[in-house]
Parts: C-alpha cells; structure tokens; sequence
C-alpha cells in the first residue's frame, strides 16, 4: 500500500511569508532562510553563544534531559545540521541511531567535520531535507527533536505534522525555541540588547550584521508558547506542553503521538 505524504494533499502555502520583520514570497523564503545559514555555519556555536550568552548550552542539556534517549531508539533531528543535539543525545545513550535533517548543506558539513573530529564514524546520519516534507516513511522514529530552527519554516503546520508523521505511537516532539519573556523587566532588557547589541556584535565578531538581524527578528515574530501548544494540537500532537527557559527567553515545547 503507499503511504500518502500529509503535505500532498495539504492546502497551498500563501502567497508570502515572514522573514524577519519583512514579508517576501513564500516560495522564496526557503532559499533566504538557507542563504542565511549557508553565511554562519562556520560560525554556529559562536551565533548561539552571542544570541544567548552561552546559555543556550544548559538548554539543549535540559532538552536531552527531557528526552531521556536509549539505546536501540530512533531519533530524528530537524535542523540539527552541526550536530549540538545529536553529539549529546551519543553520549547519553550510546547505540541509539541519530538521524539528522537539515536544510542547509553547509551546516550538515560542519557537524560531519565535527563528528570526525569526536570519533563518531557511525551512530549518525546526515541528509540534506526539508522539515515540510521529510525524506522519512511514516512511524519510522522513536522521537523527533529540533532546536532553534522552526521559526524558519515557511510552514509550521506542515512542519508539524510532518513531525507527527514520522513519530511511532508513543513518540514525543520536542521543541526548543526562543520564545516570549515572561518576567518584568527582562523583556526590556532583552529587548534593547537584541535589537541594538546582538547585531552589532554580528557585524563585529562574526562579520554579518544582516543575518543576525534576521534572526533577532524571526524571534519576534515566532508565537508565543500557548499559542505554539496549541498549534501542535492542531497538528495532532497529545498533552501538548511547555517548560519557559531563563525567564521565557526560550521554551521547551513537548506532545505525544499517541
């Protein structure tokens, strides 16, 4: 029998997306998202370490917390191309099987280097694929994780269900993402020093104000953490769920497919 991918049938992505604070066609948002990473890959670490004060670190610590990964399991990785999640996820759980999708080429070549340079000649595979219509079949892994790359799809919904997708019943989604501030003060705070400092430092340290601009951007326009619980819902996902991270500057999203 052949399976039918959800996104064939699925209704016909709009006329045009956001990119950044910019609406540009939805077509062309896939390409600028994959011209933006192309441009920091060699620098990723560096790009999370300024966007989050290194922080970031103990938040994929708590995601791999959360996840509780074992050996003989299938996880899926969206937009993991450098590795940050699958490197920790092997050293949780030797023998677990790691498959890692990105959009990017370039960011795929940076966590194969690194995983040469780990020793990690097996236990990992890496494709170049798109979270809106994975190269996987339906029920094929134990759980699907993505770490600061839904906010540039063009399409959560699909994104979403292509997740849903690829989860055997039982499987859970996690999702981390910078997401809204919940605590007084530190939104302002937060705010002035990702609009005014971050692309400085850019410009300065990684020599591409204009990319991290975007993606200061993307933050502000990615919803909100109930709204995101719902979405998930409406994709199909069970006891759909979050953690609010260092104040709600990011967020831990889980749901089940049941």
């Amino acid at each position: 029998m052949t399976t039918r991918n959800p996104a064939d049938t699925a209704p016909p992505p709009p006329a045009e997306a956001d990119f950044g604070f910019r609406r540009i066609p939805a077509a062309e948002k896939a390409a600028a998202v994959r011209d933006v990473f192309e441009s920091v890959a060699s620098r990723y670490d560096l790009m999370n370490d300024l966007m989050s004060g290194g922080i970031h670190r103990l938040w994929k610590d708590r995601m791999v917390d959360r996840l509780r990964p074992r050996a003989g399991e299938r996880l899926l990785d969206l937009a993991g191309g450098t590795g940050d999640i699958a490197f920790r996820v092997l050293a949780r759980a030797p023998g677990i099987e790691v498959v890692v999708v990105d959009l990017t080429p370039a960011m795929l070549a940076v966590g194969r280097d690194r995983a040469i340079d780990r020793g990690l000649l097996t236990g990992i595979t890496w494709a170049a694929g798109d979270a809106e219509r994975l190269p996987l079949p339906d029920r094929a892994v134990d759980s699907v994780t993505i770490a600061f790359g839904l906010r540039n799809v063009t399409r959560r919904d699909r994104a979403l269900a292509e997740a849903r997708r690829v989860l055997r019943p039982g499987g859970r989604f996690l999702c981390l993402e910078f997401s809204r501030v919940v605590v007084p003060g530190l939104d302002r705070l937060y705010d002035t020093y990702s609009f005014s400092v971050l692309p400085r430092l850019g410009g300065l340290v990684a020599g591409d104000r204009e990319s991290y601009r975007y993606l200061v951007e993307s933050i502000r326009r990615f919803p909100d953490q109930a709204t995101l619980a719902g979405e998930m819902t409406t994709a199909g996902f069970e006891r759909a769920s979050w953690t609010n991270l260092s104040g709600g500057i990011a967020a831990l999203h889980i749901g089940w497919r049941l």
